[in-house]
């Protein structure tokens, strides 16, 4: 991938650095990296930042890194990519998969699979995650072939910019079909995984619209404004309508479901090289359909263990 910007008389003295910064918008930090790899070139001669330039001068940047996650082992495994081009690959997440290697999932996360990928295709990227998904919600992960994307990626997230959405089925069904839940969220004391609103926590707003109320459940679309950990999970718990199957933030068992019924069905953004608005989408998971037929079928997803 390579950025090019043909200098006019208004820029004629200005350095490629401010260029680089203010035209290209690129973090120092990508500049740093940029320039350790000496991929900064100016009229075909590769330059430092402080060089100055004059009218008709070409910038060209490439954005060949041929870098690796020397950490991540490549294990070969089922991918089902939505979406890829040289910028972007999207995957749609199975349940039981985490995303990056942690804990006893060192060979059997996503990156792992992504990692043996790109080397059979001769992609030289580290895994970059644009977005995550806790290791039983489903669906659509976002991941970035170069650190300039996935800046890019990262900031439209922070600028609300980045739109997720997400089907779950909860226990019940809400008194409003559409609201805001605005709670904010922190971890739980003496826990490093349970998360809970608390007064103290960090800014956290959920959105929530009812799609079809069931007997005793309800499909509810989540579009997130926020992206904590568990934020949909505790909010959901926190308004008295868990997520079936949630056995961290529910008290309800069921034997429909082996996990939260959750999964990241759109995500839509602006590439970052093309300027174009990208779109995708997942259709819900066969676990989650079952539970729905169930449902509809008159049997209960509360306490039906045989």
């Amino acid at each position: 991938m390579k950025f090019k910007y043909l200098v006019d008389h208004q820029n004629s003295g200005r350095t490629v650095y401010s260029i680089l910064r203010e035209e290209f918008e690129f973090s120092n930090r990508l500049i740093k990296k940029l320039k350790r790899n000496k991929l900064i070139f100016c009229n075909g001669t590769q330059v430092n930042v402080r060089h100055t330039l004059k009218a008709n001068d070409i910038i060209e940047v490439h954005m060949d890194f041929k870098e690796t996650s020397e950490n991540i082992k490549p294990v070969k495994m089922d991918l089902n990519i939505l979406y890829e081009d040289e910028a972007i690959i999207a995957l749609d997440k199975p349940a039981g998969v985490v995303i990056t290697p942690i804990g006893v999932h060192q060979d059997n996360s996503l990156a792992n699979g992504l990692m043996y990928y790109f080397q059979n295709k001769g992609i030289e990227s580290k895994i970059r995650p644009v977005n995550r998904l806790d290791i039983d919600t489903t669906g659509i992960v976002v991941f970035a072939k170069n650190p300039y994307v996935h800046d890019k990626l990262r900031l439209q997230i922070m600028a609300n910019q980045y739109k997720r959405e997400y089907i779950g089925v909860v226990h019940g069904c809400p008194v409003e079909e559409t609201g805001i839940i605005n709670l904010p969220i922190s971890r739980c004391p003496d826990s490093i995984i349970l998360r809970e609103v608390s007064r103290d926590g960090a800014p956290s707003v959920t959105r929530y619209s009812v799609i079809e109320n069931l007997k005793e459940a309800s499909i509810v679309k989540f579009v997130l404004e926020t992206g904590r950990t568990h934020q949909i999970r505790v909010h959901c718990q926190a308004i008295g309508h868990p997520l079936i199957g949630d056995a961290l933030y529910s008290n309800i068992q069921t034997s429909l479901i082996s996990r939260q019924a959750l999964h990241a069905h759109y995500i839509s953004f602006v590439h970052p090289t093309t300027n174009e608005r990208i779109e995708l989408s997942s259709a819900m998971p066969e676990d989650m359909v079952k539970l729905v037929d169930a449902i509809k079928n008159g049997i209960s997803p509360c306490n039906n263990y045989k």
